[in-house]
């Protein structure tokens, strides 16, 4: 599952208590369920709905959680007036939903759904508490995701763009919690923006901020941050075919670096990232030395690692750029030793 809000790593949950364990068990009646949602926390009880949608959905089984979640809700709107955890959580469910249809391919009744939930939240827009900012933030992803595939890249734009904001606020307050969801979101602006420089733009501006919740253990943060490196990797070899090489040594570099902090150990991961950058920069007259000075070191960490198909990838990159410093014969009887 991809591209939703849904996704188990976009808001990690936290550990369960005994109601929650309960619930997921289906050991309590209707009347207790009822009762016992309205006493939850709203993280506890929005991570619950979140993972039992997630189960359901890994299983196969999507229309039936679309169907528990919309039967569900029903229960808790009935509820609505009693308490106001209720009615956040009647949002709550309305935006997993939305990534629900999202996930199932139903895109107009997803925005038909998320329209609804906006017209709920714009009742209280004053509100600045941690459960709106969530259900705001997390549907906005959504419909961005939705307006993205459609071609329709201002609204998407706009609606990343206070995405990314909201998600960032909530990482200041809890950055364990809301660091990968603002990763998460700063990665579908890549995708999004159709400028480069409002691109380049964003990476630098996240940059400080995505190094500081690398530096936390945390799966979901962990997750979101290989999430981020792949979509760095594509971006960049796509601009490689356009030949924009300039463009894509600032995506390789960005990669490898957020790569390097996640995982310091030198990886096949490491040397292929840092292949595309020397091919990068080498095809970049100003940065040609240092292209041709990084590829001659991992063509050494590549024999290193036996990793046959980059070192070949290597050779032929120097081969095609007409390096004169370049021994083939040696690296070949390296690689192919009598």
């Amino acid at each position: 599952m991809k591209d939703i809000s849904l996704e188990p790593i976009f808001i990690p949950a936290t550990e369960t208590t005994g109601v929650e364990t309960a619930l997921s068990e289906g050991s309590l009646n209707i009347t207790a369920l009822r009762h016992a949602i309205s006493e939850l926390p709203f993280n506890a009880a929005y991570d619950f709905v979140r993972s039992a949608a997630n189960i359901l959905v890994s299983q196969g089984r999507i229309d039936e959680a679309i169907d528990g979640i919309k039967e569900f809700d029903t229960i808790v709107a009935r509820m609505g007036e009693e308490s106001g955890t209720l009615l956040d959580i009647h949002a709550a469910l309305m935006q997993i939903l939305t990534s629900l249809y999202i996930h199932a391919g139903l895109t107009d009744e997803a925005l038909a759904n998320a329209a609804t939930v906006l017209n709920l939240l714009s009742q209280e827009s004053k509100r600045k508490d941690e459960p709106f900012l969530t259900i705001l933030a997390s549907l906005l992803y959504d419909i961005a995701v939705i307006h993205n595939s459609r071609d329709e890249h201002k609204q998407a734009e706009r609606e990343i763009e206070k995405s990314m904001k909201l998600f960032e606020r909530l990482a200041k307050i809890n950055p364990l919690r809301y660091g990968s969801a603002h990763i998460m979101a700063m990665n579908a602006s890549t995708g999004v923006y159709q400028s480069r420089v409002k691109q380049a733009n964003a990476l630098a501006q996240y940059q400080e901020a995505t190094n500081r919740y690398l530096r936390m253990s945390n799966e979901g943060i962990e997750g979101a941050g290989m999430r981020l490196i792949e979509s760095l990797t594509t971006e960049g070899r796509t601009l490689m075919k356009m030949n924009r090489q300039r463009e894509a040594v600032q995506y390789f570099s960005r990669a490898l670096k957020t790569l390097t902090k996640l995982d310091p150990e030198f990886t096949r991961q490491h040397l292929q990232l840092s292949i595309d950058l020397g091919e990068a920069l080498l095809a970049v007259k100003a940065s040609r030395d240092k292209g041709i000075h990084l590829l001659n070191t991992m063509l050494y960490k590549a024999n290193k690692i036996n990793a046959d198909a980059e070192h070949r990838r290597i050779v032929d990159i120097l081969l095609n750029a007409k390096n004169p410093n370049l021994d083939i014969f040696g690296f070949w009887h390296k690689l192919f030793p009598r």
